[in-house]
């Protein structure tokens, strides 16, 4: 079939790795002129996350890019040390840059698959037979399926769906990268005021990852976010001058209030979506694992079936994975945020106490991959593969 992909994300190119395979013709249309480098840090977690990014032959690749973050610092207004996080509970099993992961998928499919950046969808008709497309500046199209793979404001969503039940968080927030100026090495320090939460992340010897995330108990607007955030942080205390400082000329700053996204249905006749522009389940809820799940599982049913079976199966296999890490999701405020003194002393309490009790390390290792491991994946069988595309041999599945 020929298959047309919005989005050049995670969830697309991870799809269009598996539709090569099975002989497909693939198209990713991209809004943004280019791939996206730098960005904040995404996670894998437990073994359903990483059987997938195996079975996709890229876990080496992955591995060899990873931030390999140690654990967190959590200091007060005079930067002294009130207790660490252990880095399982940001970090996963496995962490990478958001652009470093992008830059993997894209390497694997690039030959394999067209890439149109700069562009997107315009319109969306469908008949029997097909879909015809129009882009906003390329040349119309026909395919046999459309895949809205483009995030939590997606487009092929409005276009098809239109307007959907999106559910708001309550945390805004802001992440972009600046010097490494903090001596941090492979480390992170967070500090908290009430409703207001700073972390700053050493990734590399030069870059460190600064993220800024607040509560409001107004409704905001997103038109000029650098002003959001400056006025959400002017009062507060520690780095954070310095840091607003660093933001104002961020040239990857990027912005966004904390979204689900809970929608009746999938697809709709043959336009499918998948990752964030159908489930977006919010901070901790397993984002960047359900796409890679979510690609895997509607790959593996179009093998098997015609796509209306296979949109069907596949949404069926995933909802309720989708909902657990959704509601698990819909704590994370209280956790990320705390909107009190109270509250936030009572969390560093709890990790100062349990670093203390033996089996620690094995209830945190639980604790950060219980949801994510919440899948049983299927054995789509021929969609294994025999090589690992990092180099190494890898087994056929």
């Amino acid at each position: 079939m020929d298959i047309l992909i919005s989005g050049a994300s995670v969830a697309g190119p991870s799809l269009a790795l598996w539709l090569h395979r099975l002989g497909h013709r693939v198209t990713v249309v991209e809004r943004a002129p280019a791939l996206r480098g730098g960005g904040y840090a995404v996670d894998f977690r437990g073994r359903v996350h990483l059987e997938v990014l195996r079975r996709m032959g890229l876990l080496d690749a992955m591995r060899a890019r990873a931030t390999h973050m140690g654990d967190i610092a959590i200091v007060d207004r005079d930067g002294a040390l009130k207790a660490t996080m252990p880095s399982a509970i940001f970090s996963g099993d496995l962490e990478l840059l958001r652009g470093d992961l992008g830059a993997v998928l894209y390497d694997a499919t690039r030959d394999h698959a067209e890439y149109v950046f700069g562009d997107s969808i315009a319109t969306i008709t469908q008949d029997a037979d097909g879909v015809d497309v129009t882009f906003e500046r390329g040349a119309p199209g026909r395919f046999d399926l459309v895949v809205g793979a483009d995030g939590v404001n997606s487009k092929v969503r409005d276009l098809v769906f239109g307007e959907v039940p999106r559910r708001d968080l309550g945390v805004h927030g802001c992440i972009f990268t600046m010097a490494n100026e903090f001596g941090l090495d492979r480390t992170a320090l967070m500090y908290n005021e009430p409703r207001r939460t700073v972390t700053i992340g050493g990734v590399t010897k030069d870059k460190a990852v600064v993220s800024l995330f607040f509560t409001a108990n107004d409704e905001i607007t997103k038109t000029h976010p650098k002003a959001v955030v400056a006025q959400a942080f002017g009062a507060a205390g520690w780095k954070v001058p310095r840091l607003l400082e660093a933001m104002r000329t961020a040239p990857d700053f990027w912005f966004d209030s904390t979204t689900q996204i809970r929608m009746d249905r999938w697809s709709r006749g043959r336009v499918v979506l998948l990752g964030d522009a159908g489930y977006a389940g919010g901070p901790g809820g397993n984002g960047t694992g359900l796409a890679v799940v979510g690609a895997h599982v509607l790959a593996g049913e179009l093998r098997r079936l015609p796509f209306d079976k296979a949109f069907e199966v596949y949404e069926r296999r995933l909802r309720p994975y989708v909902a657990t890490c959704q509601k698990q999701a819909s704590g994370g405020a209280d956790f990320l945020v705390p909107d009190t003194d109270r509250r936030i002393a009572q969390r560093d309490r709890f990790f100062r106490v349990i670093r203390y009790l033996p089996p620690v390390k094995h209830l945190f290792k639980h604790l950060a991959t219980r949801t994510a491991e919440a899948f049983d994946l299927p054995d789509y069988g021929g969609l294994g593969h025999t090589r690992d595309l990092s180099g190494n041999r890898g087994n056929a599945l």
